[in-house]
């Protein structure tokens, strides 16, 4: 039989007002009061009722959050930093899993929107594809997206400095003498793909190093795909001497495919990721990579979410700084 308010407030030896108002927390009450009651809820086991709750608080405490790919480890770190950071306020998170698709996106955003969640953080898929589900999310609800964002400056964004992480990786790949780099990216257009690519060529061109567009090669985000994307480099007639990857899956996956050729890293070539993720240090050889300031981007987005009508401004924009971690892959 389910636990009542008048079960905890009779426990307690209180009205059932009293008991209604401290675990709602509407009113002030006494400290002992207030402690009497929590104490037969919690002996008890009052749930209590959530959706009432909800109602009369115009708030659920439940922000939503849409990522590409769960299985992709850095959204999973990015996941795991904001889920740490709301339950520093008691709220709690409802993760959806977009699975690279700009469609299950899309219906992912209008469901958390129906749910009468408190905000929602969205990494996009794409950059048109993704728009129109921003858009309506961003007019229904507070909403900031993270790492990624779409053209439409329609609500709020924090990520990394994507060419400043370009700028990083090249540098390092000339301090080591580096004199042509390939850069494998991922194929689906989104805006860190279309930054690092910008930022790429920019520090290339600053540095001297010689790039060529037979050595851009298109991928998706993960191992494999980066040891697809290795053999592509392996069939090009000329090898260069750096292989700048957008993020360290494909780093790692390349790796393997050059050694697996008999091609050694970073002897022969060079290769640098991008996220450091936890796995990238006891990789062989360690990756050479750029750290994003996770749990500083996850406190950045629950700032936003949590600004009042009167202090939002729409398409505010967070630009943090990345790190440089050099190891043994070049």
């Amino acid at each position: 039989m389910a636990v009542t308010l008048a079960d905890v407030a009779s426990r307690a030896g209180v009205s059932i007002t009293t008991a209604s108002r401290v675990l709602a927390r509407s009113r002030a009450v006494s400290p002992a009061v207030a402690a009497a009651v929590t104490r037969a809820a919690d002996e008890l086991g009052y749930a209590g009722n959530s959706v009432a709750r909800a109602l009369r608080r115009q708030r659920t405490d439940a922000v939503g959050m849409v990522v590409p790919s769960i299985t992709n480890p850095f959204f999973t770190a990015l996941v795991d930093a904001v889920e740490q950071a709301l339950q520093t306020s008691d709220r709690v998170l409802y993760l959806c899993d977009a699975r690279d698709d700009p469609g299950v996106e899309a219906a992912h955003l209008r469901s958390l929107v129906t749910r009468g969640v408190d905000g929602i953080v969205v990494s996009p898929c794409a950059d048109e594809q993704s728009t129109t589900a921003v858009v309506a999310a961003a007019a229904a609800v507070p909403l900031v997206q993270l790492d990624r964002h779409v053209p439409e400056p329609v609500a709020d964004w924090v990520g990394i400095d994507d060419r400043a992480a370009m700028d990083l990786v090249v540098g390092r790949l000339a301090a080591r003498g580096v004199t042509s780099a390939a850069f494998v990216t991922a194929a689906r257009s989104n805006s860190s793909v279309r930054e690092r690519q910008a930022g790429f060529d920019a520090a290339c061109a600053r540095h001297g190093i010689r790039t060529d567009p037979a050595w851009v090669v298109p991928c998706g985000f993960s191992i494999e795909d980066g040891i697809a994307a290795g053999r592509v480099l392996l069939d090009l007639p000329t090898l260069p001497s750096g292989v700048v990857c957008a993020d360290d899956l494909i780093a790692i996956g390349v790796v393997h495919a050059l050694g697996a050729a008999g091609i050694r890293v970073p002897d022969d070539v060079a290769v640098t990721g991008l996220d450091d993720l936890a796995f990238a240090p006891y990789v062989a050889p360690p990756l050479t990579t750029v750290r994003q300031p996770v749990a500083r981007m996850a406190a950045e987005v629950l700032r936003l979410l949590d600004r009042s009508g009167a202090e939002r401004t729409p398409g505010e924009r967070v630009m943090l700084p990345p790190e440089l971690v050099v190891r043994a892959s070049a």
